[in-house]
């Protein structure tokens, strides 16, 4: 049974809280449900399907990003279905989003990267990144407990789309995590990295660190801490694992998503010869 709140922004926001959805999704959904009402102009309870279209074709007129469509898409899908309790599924084709393949560091410069941080808890940090392919929001939020030392595996718990995954640990990392654990004495409930006034680590902060690290190792390209976790997928594929070992690891829906890490491989680790040299 569909109903009608008083406030749209807070009911939506609540919701959002109540799935884990991250700070940036909340503030997206709420952006792009904000825009669709303003220009509908009309009571939540008076809106049709023919106003959420007549909206999406609106935006494509004006040769948004496919990404950008996608996004409110899904917003207004979530405002009725989830919020709203409407059946309003909306029988659209998502734009397609232009392939565009990530910036991906050899591993000969993820070395030059970690060897210029001098600071050793920031490059355990961006160490663990890579190596597990972590994402930023991962990498803060992780506890002591979330660790299996002794099985070399450990645990993100409520990642992207509020799912918890396996991730491997190195044996290098395993040990400085150790060497952490025993020098600040952390308490196991709480998180294994801690930055000013005992808080968590502020995502720009990682930021800044890789930025500096690339400028001083003399890496040229445009590097971001994701850079390293498409660098941790391709350089799997690039030591021969599989999609499907790689996307478990990733924790990615699908294979289809993984896929683009092929395409980033070195050519001389592809073992695929031209029919060329056959003839």
């Amino acid at each position: 049974m569909s109903y009608t709140p008083i406030d749209v922004e807070k009911a939506v926001e609540r919701e959002c809280k109540r799935r884990r959805y991250s700070e940036k999704t909340i503030k997206t959904y709420l952006f792009c449900i904000d825009r669709f009402l303003k220009w509908c102009r009309k009571d939540l309870g008076k809106i049709s399907k023919k106003d959420v279209r007549l909206f999406l074709e609106h935006l494509s007129e004006k040769n948004l990003a496919g990404s950008t469509l996608n996004v409110n898409h899904m917003a207004l899908r979530f405002l009725f279905q989830e919020v709203l309790g409407k059946t309003m599924w909306i029988d659209i084709k998502y734009s397609k989003v232009p392939e565009k393949l990530p910036v991906v560091l050899t591993k000969e410069e993820v070395k030059m990267l970690l060897e210029s941080i001098d600071n050793p808890k920031h490059k355990l940090m961006i160490g663990l990144m890579y190596s597990a392919g972590l994402r930023v929001s991962e990498l803060i939020n992780l506890k002591i407990k979330d660790f299996e030392f002794d099985k070399g595996y450990g645990f993100v718990r409520r990642g992207k789309g509020n799912k918890d995954r396996l991730f491997i640990l190195s044996q290098k990392i395993k040990d400085s995590v150790i060497s952490l654990l025993e020098k600040e004495k952390l308490n196991h409930e709480g998180l294994l990295f801690i930055g000013n006034r005992n808080r968590a680590y502020n995502p720009r902060s990682l930021q800044i660190i890789v930025k500096k690290a690339c400028k001083k190792a003399g890496i040229k390209k445009n590097v971001h801490c994701h850079t390293l976790r498409h660098s941790f997928a391709t350089h799997l594929i690039e030591n021969g694992y599989d999609v499907s070992a790689v996307q478990a690891i990733l924790g990615h829906k699908s294979p289809e998503t993984t896929m683009i890490y092929i395409h980033m491989t070195s050519p001389n680790m592809i073992s695929i010869k031209s029919p060329l040299d056959t003839l």
